[in-house]
This record gives structure tokens, sequence and C-alpha cells, in this order.
């Protein structure tokens, strides 16, 4: 299978992404791009990590490194491998066993950028579903100076099933949050916003807040 090493380029999401997030993957020799939406808690387990935000507890994806690790298992690489009816598939590429693991790419990705291993994409699924940008934009500089970039790609073609880890597709506007009848259900809200706003310190400690309380 040819294949492509691609690095992230930037996780985008807009005020009509209705809690989706798109995340940007780019060729790392060249200029084509693959955006796949993504949920917001993958997008948070990736963003974390590429900002060295240490959460007091292990997150999922955490654990999961924690597990391979002691098991005696490293990720090797990570290669999104397939595009079926607009959904990708990836596999995780162990160095202990000859076994490839399928996975959702934005689960292998989370786990890739804990082990700082490599992302490729297969040259057929980079060549169907990716795009090279026009503009300003073609050097590579970022995704975050044109919102109207992000709502281009939210609302590109995308299955109607609202799974994640598709290509992505129009998007119905968010319902406006009602009014929170509990402290609990307020910083849920909170933890909302901060994790839409790209403030993931916030949101760890919002988090930590819930979990006393829950836990109390």
């Amino acid at each position: 299978m040819s294949k492509v090493q691609v690095e992230i380029l930037g996780i985008s999401t807009s005020p009509s992404s209705n809690g989706a997030y798109a995340l940007i993957l780019q060729e790392s020799d060249g200029q084509r791009r693959l955006p796949i939406v993504i949920g917001a808690f993958e997008a948070q387990a990736i963003a974390l990590e590429m900002e060295g935000i240490r959460p007091p507890r292990p997150m999922t994806h955490d654990l999961m490194k924690i597990s391979l690790e002691t098991l005696g298992a490293s990720l090797v690489e990570v290669i999104i491998n397939d595009l079926n009816d607009g959904t990708f598939y990836a596999q995780l590429i162990l160095d202990s066993t000859a076994v490839e693991i399928d996975a959702r790419p934005s689960d292998a990705i989370a786990l890739a950028v804990r082990f700082q291993a490599p992302i490729y994409v297969s040259e057929e699924v980079i060549n169907e579903a990716g795009f090279i940008p026009e503009g300003n934009d073609a050097d590579g500089s970022g995704i975050d100076d044109d919102d109207d970039e992000s709502d281009a790609l939210l609302r590109a073609t995308r299955n109607d099933d609202d799974d994640e880890d598709t290509l992505p597709r129009n998007r119905p506007e968010p319902k406006q949050p009602s009014k929170p009848k509990t402290k609990l259900e307020a910083l849920k809200q909170e933890l909302d916003k901060a994790i839409a706003q790209e403030d993931y310190e916030k949101a760890a400690t919002l988090r930590d807040e819930i979990a006393e309380l829950t836990q109390g």
C-alpha cells in the first residue's frame, strides 16, 4: 500500500459546527490536506497532549498508552487506510505483534501523539478526500486565521448518519443552552464552553470540580 506521512496542522471548529471539530492533516512533504470530523472528546484528547497539559488523572487515551506499555508493546505508526461511504478507517501498527488493530482515526491519532509515532494516510485516501488550499493559506501558515475556511470544511460532503471520523458535512445550528438549574449543570455548561473555545487548561479544572461534586 502506497502511503504518505502527514502532520497535524490544526483542530478547527466554528459556531455552526454543533460541537464537531475538523481535524486537519497535511502531508509532510507537500500541500495536500485531509479534513476529518471528530468529536469534542477526541479533539480534547489530541489537543491536551499537543499542548503538554497533564490532567490530574489519566484520560482514556493515556490509559490505553499505559496499558500497551505495561504489556510490552509500543505504537510504531498509525495508518488511515480506508474511506468507505464517507467514513475513515485506521490501523494501529504495534512493534510487538504482527496484528494490525482497527481503530477510528481520531483514537489512533490521539495515541500517536502520545507515543510520538508517525501518522500516515494511504495515497488512495488522500487522493480521494484531500485538497490543496488556495490563496494565502497555501503556504501552510495555518487554518485559524479564516473562520470561513472552518465553516467550509464543516459544510463539505459527509454522510447523513452524523457519525464521527467522517468527511465534513453541513451540520444544524446548535440549540441555545437552557438556563442551568444546579451548580453541576452550570459547571457542565462551562466545561462545554471551555472545550469549544479550546481552553483546555480551564476545561481540566472544571472537569475536576465536576468529579468532586459527583463523587461527593
